[in-house]
């Protein structure tokens, strides 16, 4: 399952129970675990978002710029719950907000390695999968196994990746995708074997836009972790 981030990410395991004393503080802290993770749907968690929602009557000209440019984007139609028709941004767009100049530059980038890649969907998906769970950011995986099941990936691998295992009867470039992204995730680095298995499938093109859909993946990863994005409460 997801790595667990317990200091980061509230969202994923309550204050150990170390920390109470007595009979009656380990039943607080069971409460406080029920409330959060059952009774109370991800959506009413929002007072664990560090970057809180701006409406758009807030928004400044540049931010206001900004959301214009994603919403009119290829983005739109794929019917994310970051980027609805009425209502503010979500993140990573609502945090990428606070500085919009740059988010501007993150956001065509980003544009570009979803919807311009050289790699098909299925493939592109299967490497933010990866890379959504090697970062344990539960948001990114929520946005993403549909699509990702959407682009014909199999339900079976992906939760394979999603329980840390290979998975299995991958078909080659499935495998290939799944060797570079783990690798140049765990270990910084990409095995010759496993390049030229890449590259004799994809190319160099294919190669640049394989790094560059994970280190987009990263720095998105790390927004929503930062972040503390919930998970919306419907199911993907």
């Amino acid at each position: 399952m997801f790595k667990d981030h317990t200091e980061a990410n509230p969202q994923q395991k309550c204050i150990k129970s170390k920390y109470f004393l007595g009979t009656l503080a380990l039943i607080k802290s069971f409460l406080i675990c029920v409330l959060i993770f059952v009774v109370q749907p991800a959506n009413a968690q929002e007072d664990l978002r560090r970057f809180k929602l701006i409406r758009e009557q807030d928004l400044t000209p540049a931010q206001a710029q900004l959301a214009q440019s994603i919403r009119s984007g290829p983005r739109s139609s794929t019917g994310s719950t970051s980027t609805p028709t009425n209502g503010p941004l979500g993140s990573p767009f609502n945090v990428w907000l606070r500085s919009p100049e740059m988010g501007e530059i993150i956001q065509k980038l980003g544009s570009q390695i979803r919807f311009n890649s050289s790699l098909p969907a299925r493939l592109n998906e299967f490497a933010i999968l990866i890379t959504a769970q090697h970062w344990g950011a539960q948001y990114e995986w929520f946005a993403h196994h549909r699509l990702a099941m959407k682009a014909g990936l199999k339900p079976e691998i992906a939760e394979s990746v999603k329980n840390n295992s290979r998975p299995l009867n991958m078909s080659d470039d499935e495998a290939a995708v799944y060797d570079f992204s783990t690798e140049l995730h765990t270990t910084h680095f990409v095995t010759d074997k496993t390049y030229q298995q890449a590259i004799s499938l994809f190319g160099e093109k294919g190669i640049v836009d394989l790094i560059a859909v994970n280190g987009y993946y990263d720095l998105v990863s790390m927004t929503l972790n930062v972040d503390r994005t919930p998970v919306p409460s419907q199911k993907d």
